[in-house]
């Protein structure tokens, strides 16, 4: 009866496969055969999207928005929420006019050193109050840490908030905050023209006017390597920590003021007068006299 029963068990095992495979056959011949019709109307495109003409809706600016229509505003604004909101303010710079004056603030180099913190404590403490700040490059100087510490942008964030909180500040890119790329070559700006040989200075009123002011407090420190003796083209040069003011009067003359950390909060260690040219072509000195 053992061997009977053995059989049987077999012969059912058999069946069942059987059954199995043929509803899956037919389960997946059924797929196969299957019209599903369009399930989405979206339609992939090969061509390349264009971009949508100025006087789009979506462009317009609304009405007492864009920035000729912002003059002379004060604005508050809020980061943050709840027990960690903080706020804060800043002024829209007045109406544009060929006589409207403006004063600016002049940085660079800044860092984050105890020479930074003096440079920008002595600018917020200036008499001829800046309203935006000219930032002539190399910010934080994060890339004197290895792979360029993103904290060292934090603290550096966190250092300059007390005033770019509160007025622009107009940047430029320094070599501090671009990387080296090979494929470049070599670009160097340690060579002028006007030492190198390949032409001869000459007084000229309506050439531009250089200044290098590189000298916020960075961790590099000063730049005491200069030229000797002082070419005539150079007018003033020294090693010191500071800001400039750069004061535009009118359509015709802006002042500008150097000051240096070391001393008080409204003395100039050398200033100039500049003239536009288009408005004043009159020949005069540029030495404004203290």
């Amino acid at each position: 009866m053992a061997v009977l029963c053995l059989s049987s068990s077999s012969s059912s095992y058999s069946s069942s496969a059987g059954v199995v495979l043929v509803v899956l056959g037919l389960v997946l011949n059924a797929a196969v055969l299957c019209n599903g019709g369009i399930t989405s109307a979206f339609v992939r495109k090969v061509e390349k999207s264009v971009d949508m003409p100025l006087d789009s809706d979506v462009f317009r600016v609304p009405h007492g928005h864009n920035a000729p229509q912002q003059f002379n505003t004060k604005y508050f604004y809020e980061i943050g929420f709840g027990h960690s909101a903080r706020r804060f303010w800043f002024t829209t710079p007045p109406e544009v006019g060929p006589d409207v004056p403006y004063t600016f603030g002049l940085i660079g180099d800044i860092g984050q050193t105890y020479d930074s913190n003096r440079t920008l404590t002595h600018y917020e403490s200036n008499p001829v109050k800046g309203k935006t700040v000219l930032f002539v490059g190399d910010l934080s100087y994060a890339d004197n840490y290895p792979n360029h510490d993103n904290v060292r942008w934090d603290t550096w964030g966190r250092f300059v908030e007390r005033s770019t909180a509160y007025q622009p500040w107009i940047w430029t890119a320094g070599n501090h905050e671009l990387d080296y790329a090979p494929e470049i070559e070599r670009i160097s700006n340690v060579a002028y023209n006007i030492i190198n040989g390949d032409c001869t200075p000459a007084h000229d009123q309506f050439a531009p006017v250089y200044i290098n002011i590189g000298d916020g407090g960075n961790i590099e420190g000063l730049a005491t390597n200069m030229t000797q003796p002082q070419p005539k083209y150079s007018a003033y040069r020294e090693a010191s920590f500071g800001h400039a003011i750069f004061d535009i009067k009118n359509r015709t003359h802006a002042y500008y003021g150097w000051h240096r950390n070391q001393d008080g909060y409204a003395v100039e260690a050398d200033s100039l007068w500049f003239f536009n040219r288009f408005w004043h072509p009159a020949e005069e000195s540029l030495s404004a006299q203290s």
